[in-house]
């Protein structure tokens, strides 16, 4: 049996805690009954700087049940570092992030663990029917996936955040210490073997969505910012283009100072220099731009998270295969009856 840690990143989620940490530890229970996932398979609550009672929850749930971690972050970090911190904290075979809303199938886990024992470092959730979200949301989302295909972004169209990472690649994961954060991104660089497993997006219980437009785009912009330099390429190619339009124009103005005597004096001497440095700014600024966005990329070095609090039994991946190996010897020693 395999050692299994789910990772819930939590933002004021005090009317829907208690629902999702009763489906999942139910399904952690029954996946043990079954001989799929050891009894020292966990869940890890990561409370992102919640202003309610979700961290006073957490504490209660871990203090009731030792399968519940909590890890609580100094403030509000973001749902993707929250995510990272939870993701960095496990010590577990295989490790599975989901929402604490629950909108995506809990029932899919049992998919995913099967598709890694099969072989499949990464299993990515996708969802195929997205009814539930209203049409604002549904239409956002798709020109948010569209938009990353063209700036070139590598991504799972229709997958948000919900999926599974063995300990190859986690600990591969480790290695990539970029701050400006977009893990739908970082994910599929790994490059170990994946899968996608589809399933139907269900609505939300209770509570409301932590992602609205501001959010989107916020996070439309770091996946852009942090694997694309298509835009600053944009910049020289318009710097370019207007370069050459330039020229044109600047022949333009020459034959009609040549050829037409109503000209009015002075406009080409005004206008021809405007086009001519305005060209040549937008070309300089995409040349530089191209590389400050490299350096933008790569030296900024602020811890992406930190952590104020940590509830529950957390034992070290070695420590957990210790036990196990301890456990599994004593089951092998047979048994002496001593007779009086």
């Amino acid at each position: 049996m395999i050692t299994a840690a789910i990772v819930v990143p939590c933002f004021n989620e005090e009317s829907v805690l208690p629902v999702a940490a009763g489906r999942l530890l139910g399904l952690l229970a029954e996946l043990h009954e079954q001989g799929v996932l050891s009894c020292e398979s966990q869940v890890y609550f990561v409370d992102d700087g919640s202003t309610d009672q979700t961290w006073r929850l957490i504490e209660t749930l871990a203090q009731d049940d030792r399968r519940v971690c909590g890890i609580r972050l100094s403030r509000n970090h973001g749902h993707q570092r929250a995510l990272l911190a939870g993701l960095l904290s496990v010590n577990a075979d295989v490790v599975i992030s989901i929402d604490a809303d629950l909108q995506d199938d809990i029932g899919v886990i049992v998919k995913m663990l099967a598709a890694y024992q099969s072989g499949h470092d990464v299993v990515y959730g996708v969802r195929t029917d997205r009814s539930s979200d209203s049409f604002f949301k549904r239409a956002t989302a798709r020109l948010f996936y569209r938009t990353l295909d063209i700036m070139g972004v590598e991504v799972i169209s229709d997958h948000a955040d919900f999926r599974l990472l063995s300990r190859r690649a986690l600990d591969a994961l480790r290695e990539y210490s970029e701050v400006n954060l977009f893990l739908r991104g970082v994910i599929p660089t790994i490059g170990f073997p994946s899968t996608t497993i589809e399933y139907a997006r269900s609505a939300r219980e209770s509570g409301e969505s932590k992602y609205p437009l501001r959010r989107m785009l916020s996070l439309a912009i770091d996946g852009i910012t942090s694997f694309s330099v298509v835009p600053l390429r944009i910049i020289a190619v318009t710097g370019v283009g207007i370069s050459l339009v330039t020229v044109f124009l600047s022949l333009w103005v020459v034959w009609t100072k040549l050829t037409n005597e109503t000209a009015v004096p002075g406009w080409a001497s005004s206008v021809l220099p405007v086009y001519l440095l305005g060209g040549i700014q937008l070309l300089g600024i995409g040349i530089v731009g191209e590389y400050i966005g490299k350096i933008y990329m790569e030296t900024k070095r602020r811890p992406r998270f930190i952590i104020q609090a940590v509830i529950g039994e957390r034992m070290t991946f070695l420590e957990r295969r210790s036990r196990q190996a301890t456990d599994a010897d004593q089951a092998k020693e047979p048994q002496v009856t001593h007779r009086s």
